[in-house]
């Protein structure tokens, strides 16, 4: 029977479904019978029950259930027919008119859009590469030895220094009146790495242990803490103690603790390389990735499925909400967040979707697997036992799934790069990383 399918607004359908009032009728009765075997009651013993007991308490919610079953697989079968592709879910009206003996609902939905992409000949990419250089491997060594360094007490006539780890005791007054947050006995930071605002840790230095001191500081506008932000606030500190650090020396001892095979210092530079290498291979990735799929969305044309980009809305206003509620906020499960703020995100995401989806179709692009079992073996090899990293991604769908987003990804990158206008650039290490 052919289905009858209405075009509304771009990409908006409805079709209408009927159903024989006898049928559902009949499939209420048979779920009442099934449930009265266990509906209990006072003063009747269990599948004893009266009919009209069952069907006074429980028609209402049964007959719901059974009219939403039909409609919904009426809808499925309808679709089918007529070989729509449903973005979303629809939206089902019950008709106050329908043929004698029948129940009527129009359905109204959207459908995929046709994707239209342009000669990616035209499309314009910059491809970044980068070289992991000598001294980005002494950078490197250098953080590890900051890692395991030690401290000993600074002499007692030297005052506090760059690096230097200080105990101190603070207070902090505005107004002269203390707040919240601004006091603290036996306070310890380490002096230059950013861990207190500059003109504290600056007011610091210089300082000899039981040396006092007071300073004003100017909390910045955007200051964590709303209460201060923006204020001065007078400060007295008292040096308690402060360390001088010291860092190992890059010998066979400290590549050994390092857990280097061959205990050497070559051995441990070889590693550095190898770990550098393998995180500036994921990022040049990333990154070329990226300015593929900018050119993408250029050369697409499609409209865009309303109930999509609401769905994925709602999915971004829910990871905000979690992140609030990770990071420690009050109420992050109640706290408004505009929906509004996240639709140019989340239609740019749709839009990618689809348009990646038909480049895959049209392409054969979808991940083979060797490419999945590839890929799962260089990310493992970056853990202690990458053997227990595989068997945990190849024992979880999810994860198989994500794994299989990314490969097919990157087959869509290949693609999109050897067609496409790519001008080459080499991005200097340390530029990639602060990305």
């Amino acid at each position: 029977m052919a289905v009858n399918v209405e075009t509304l607004e771009n990409l908006e359908r409805r079709i209408t479904l009927t159903l024989p009032a006898s049928e559902i009728s009949k499939e209420v009765d048979a779920r009442l019978k099934k449930l009265s075997r266990t509906v209990k009651a006072d003063g009747f013993r269990p599948g004893k029950v009266p009919m009209s007991y069952v069907a006074q308490r429980y028609g209402y919610s049964v007959q719901y259930e059974v009219v939403n079953d039909r409609v919904g697989q009426a809808f499925a079968d309808a679709t089918n027919e007529a070989r729509l592709r449903v973005a979303g879910q629809p939206q089902i009206t019950q008709k106050d008119e329908a043929p004698e003996g029948h129940m009527a609902f129009d359905a109204t939905f959207e459908v995929y859009p046709e994707v239209q992409i342009g000669d990616l000949a035209g499309a314009e990419v910059e491809r970044i590469s980068t070289e992991v250089t000598e001294a980005a491997i002494d950078r490197t060594v250098e953080i590890l030895r900051t890692q395991r360094r030690t401290f000993a007490q600074r002499p007692a006539a030297e005052g506090a220094a760059e690096g230097d780890r200080v105990t101190i005791d603070f207070e902090g007054k505005i107004d002269g009146e203390p707040f919240p947050g601004g006091k603290a006995e036996g306070f310890q930071f380490i002096i230059g790495e950013g861990q207190m605002l500059e003109q504290f840790d600056k007011a610091v230095r210089g300082m000899k242990v039981g040396e006092s001191k007071t300073f004003p500081l100017q909390f910045p506008a955007d200051y964590q803490g709303q209460d201060v932000a923006g204020k001065e606030a007078d400060f007295l500190v008292t040096m308690k103690k402060c360390e001088v650090p010291h860092l190992p020396a890059v010998d066979e001892a400290f590549a050994k603790a390092l857990g280097i095979p061959d205990g050497t210092v070559e051995g441990l530079r070889a590693d550095v390389r190898k770990n550098l290498e393998r995180e500036v291979k994921f990022r040049v990735q990333a990154r070329n990735k990226a300015a593929v799929m900018d050119a993408l969305v250029k050369v697409a044309t499609l409209e865009l499925p309303k109930a999509l980009v609401a769905s994925e809305t709602e999915r971004l206003v829910a990871g905000a909400r979690a992140d609030l509620k990770q990071r420690g906020v009050k109420d992050a499960e109640t706290t408004p967040i505009p929906a509004d703020i996240f639709k140019p995100q989340a239609e740019r995401r749709v839009r990618l979707g689809l348009v990646v989806a038909e480049l895959v179709r049209a392409n054969s692009l979808q991940a083979r697997p060797e490419q999945l079992q590839a890929h799962i073996e260089e990310m493992s090899q970056s853990y202690e036992k990458p053997a227990e990293v595989m068997r945990w991604y190849l024992g979880d769908r999810q994860r198989m799934a994500e794994v299989e987003a990314v490969v097919i990804e990157s087959n869509v990158t290949d693609f999109v790069l050897a067609r496409a206008k790519v001008s080459d650039k080499v991005l200097p290490f340390d530029e990639l990383m602060q990305a």
